[in-house]
């Protein structure tokens, strides 16, 4: 362990390597994003850990989407910086995928599965750049592994949504960064999707890939992640679900407004 690393204890006993701002794969500061007066968000520190899955946690309303926009550049802090493996993002995009709401899509659009796949391969092609046997065989392995190879010549608007979210996941893949952000990638799907994608980010991280998720479901954040950053507009508390995620920082962070017949339902860490 270098010295700009810190050991931090994760849910199932092992320790994850906890990179200060200097390396971490994602590193915010200070980010302040506002929409008209009010903030969306208001300076947020955070740091991801590298080789981890990290839940970003709140109230609707809370920032949590504006956050992960602002460290992608599609929104404009107004204040703050962003580091990615320690440098801008602007240097480091083809380190980094992300995976949009899918409500922000419009699946109208006329293009196939396979298609929308091999948009990841964009920084590989060009704008012009022609595509490959090699190409294709990469996109169809990606869409095998989020289950979805059977569809690769459907249009894309013709499949439900829990479809529709693992070809975007696919398209994530074709990209072979080492930084997955996604929005909110559980929201509206069935059963099946969400055991499909938890699979496939999880394999992620066990190939030393670090991800990052807009996370609603309150009942799945100890099975599924490491790190949970839990934010309302401004940061409540972020670390190890282990110490971090528990009733008195839940109740911080939905102020209040969980009951407390609700937070006993969910399998809070004892720690």
């Amino acid at each position: 362990m270098t010295r700009s690393q810190v050991k931090v204890a994760a849910r199932d006993g092992k320790l994850l390597q906890q990179p200060q701002v200097v390396d971490s794969p994602l590193a915010v500061r200070g980010l302040t994003v506002s929409y008209g007066e009010k903030p969306a968000i208001f300076s947020i520190d955070a740091v991801a850990p590298a080789e981890s899955m990290t839940a970003i946690v709140g109230p609707n309303g809370a920032g949590k989407s504006t956050l992960l926009k602002a460290v992608l550049g599609i929104v404009k802090p107004l204040s703050g910086s962003v580091s990615v493996y320690g440098q801008p993002l602007a240097d480091v995009q083809a380190r980094v995928a992300y995976v949009p709401q899918r409500a922000s899509v419009d699946w109208d659009f006329p293009t196939r599965v396979i298609d929308v796949v091999l948009m990841g391969l964009y920084r590989e092609l060009g704008l012009l750049g022609w595509m490959t046997g090699q190409h294709r065989k990469t996109a169809r392995a990606c869409l095998e592994r989020v289950g979805m190879a059977e569809f690769a010549d459907r249009q894309i608007g013709q499949l439900s949504g829990g479809q529709q979210q693992r070809v975007f996941l696919a398209r994530a893949l074709a990209q072979d960064a080492d930084l997955y952000l996604l929005d909110e990638p559980f929201a509206g799907v069935d059963a099946a999707t969400e055991k499909a994608i938890i699979d496939v980010l999880k394999s992620l991280r066990a190939d030393k890939k670090t991800v990052v998720c807009v996370h609603h479901d309150l009942a799945t954040v100890t099975d599924y992640f490491d790190h949970v950053l839990l934010i309302n507009v401004r940061k409540i508390a972020d670390g190890p679900v282990a110490t971090t995620f528990t009733a008195e920082n839940l109740q911080r962070t939905y102020g209040g407004r969980l009951a407390t017949t609700h937070i006993d339902e969910l399998r809070l860490p004892a720690g």
